[in-house]
């Protein structure tokens, strides 16, 4: 068992408290939302995918802190991911607290951020106590949904909020980048710069990492396989690696288009309840999602096929996509992750896709409360005139049924409002779009 001067040790080398840690680029709108919900006297939780920058959001928050005057003596910060630690249960936690309050005896009620948190079984309850007890602020992170869901939600009901956290937005991309954009003007001056930029975007996706490092394609095969084995594998007891894997790679060469478990059967030689749990298992761990059909009857949305994507087109590109022939499909996905993201900023909104009997599609369908509220066509391509005519025929159908007249397309280049058969449409480059 791990001694308190081997614990000390390990937290040396994670605190703030006699020397200064890398924390990367500010992410600004995670941090606001951060500082904002520690107000409250509430657990506040991290999830996102495994090297989306949760541990450097918590640097940076502690740094945040330490700036507002709190003592660094009255942050802890406990990585779990480190190889010191072996054996997880509620007893380490116990005695690295002790250690922590023998050697740094606080002054204030510390602020304590537990990183990777699940893996320490029943973790929760140790954080409820800590938090009724008003002991502590408690920070935490995890890779998967799963973190605050179900049990944990019970044992912590209306003692949590939680911050989603995704690879890098094209916006904080440029920004990693270094090129700044100020206003309208800068829009039009850095035009080409931009769009050079959202090239790279999409083929190398928002990683933190990955946009500073030269070996992009060995890095996201590596965040590949770690987030097969460390978050789904090992955590949910797979035996059958090699068809999870398959399954895996399917979706990511195959994002933005229209899958059914049923027709995966054959395929990977699975049953459907199989196939279906591995696919629930990659959402949680927000490899990847799903999204319906668009139909007022619930049945049917269950019945229909559903779209896939990545959350991040990076990951699809490393694992087989063809970048140059699949544009449109990587266009499709960009748009689909910031749409995610806000609809896990307003749990109000909901986003589906439309297809009809004669096979008409409208990409997504933006419901709020009762009434949708928007309609989104990508087309990475409209200088073909068939190719635009269909697009905007679907649109149009769409339009009609659902009784909506906010119709967006955003395209490659074409910048205008247009009015066909009454209606208006806003084309809208998708760059502009990701940074307005």
């Amino acid at each position: 068992m791990i001694d308190k001067n081997q614990i000390l040790e390990i937290l040396e080398d994670w605190n703030l408290w006699r020397k200064e840690l890398k924390s990367g680029y500010e992410r600004e709108e995670y941090l606001k939302s951060a500082l904002k919900f520690l107000k409250p006297n509430v657990i506040l939780s991290f999830i996102g995918v495994r090297r989306s920058g949760k541990s450097y959001l918590m640097r940076q928050l502690a740094k945040k802190l330490i700036a507002g005057k709190i003592e660094k003596n009255s942050i802890l910060i406990i990585n779990f991911e480190d190889g010191r630690f072996t054996k997880f249960n509620l007893d380490l936690l116990d005695k690295i607290y002790e250690t922590y309050v023998e050697n740094l005896n606080p002054k204030d009620k510390p602020y304590i951020f537990l990183d990777e948190i699940h893996k320490i079984p029943k973790w929760e309850k140790w954080a409820r106590t800590m938090h009724e007890l008003n002991k502590a602020k408690i920070i935490v992170s995890g890779s998967s949904s799963e973190l605050m869901s179900g049990e944990l939600a019970t044992v912590l009901t209306g003692r949590h909020l939680d911050i989603n956290v995704f690879p890098l937005s094209f916006k904080e991309f440029i920004c990693f980048k270094g090129l700044e954009i100020k206003n309208k003007l800068d829009l039009v001056s850095k035009k080409l710069e931009i769009k050079k930029l959202l090239k790279e975007y999409l083929e190398f996706g928002g990683f933190p990492e990955i946009v500073l490092n030269e070996e992009k394609k060995i890095l996201l095969l590596t965040y590949f396989d770690d987030i097969l084995t460390e978050d789904i594998e090992k955590r949910y007891k797979i035996r059958e690696g090699e068809k999870l894997r398959a399954l895996a790679k399917f979706y990511l060469t195959n994002i933005s288009n229209l899958i059914t478990f049923n027709s995966l059967k054959k395929y990977l030689e699975l049953s459907t309840d199989t196939i279906e749990k591995f696919s629930s298992y990659f959402e949680k761990n927000n490899l990847l999602f799903f999204i319906k059909s668009f139909s007022f009857k619930i049945k049917e949305q269950e019945k229909s096929p559903r779209k896939v994507y990545s959350i991040d087109t990076g990951l699809s590109n490393a694992i087989g996509f063809k970048f140059s022939s699949n544009i449109g499909n990587l266009y499709e996905n960009i748009v689909a992750i910031e749409l995610k993201k806000e609809i896990m900023e307003n749990a109000n909104i909901e986003m589906y896709y439309w297809k009809n009997i004669k096979h008409e599609e409208v990409d997504f369908v933006l419901k709020e409360g009762l009434k949708v509220k928007q309609l989104i066509q990508v087309c990475y391509n409209l200088e073909d005139i068939k190719t635009k005519e269909r697009e905007l025929k679907a649109l149009l159908k769409c339009s009609k049924e659902l009784r909506c007249n906010n119709l967006i397309v955003l395209n490659e280049n074409y910048e205008k409002e247009e009015k066909v058969e009454n209606k208006n449409i806003k084309f809208i480059p998708l760059w502009k779009w990701l940074l307005e």
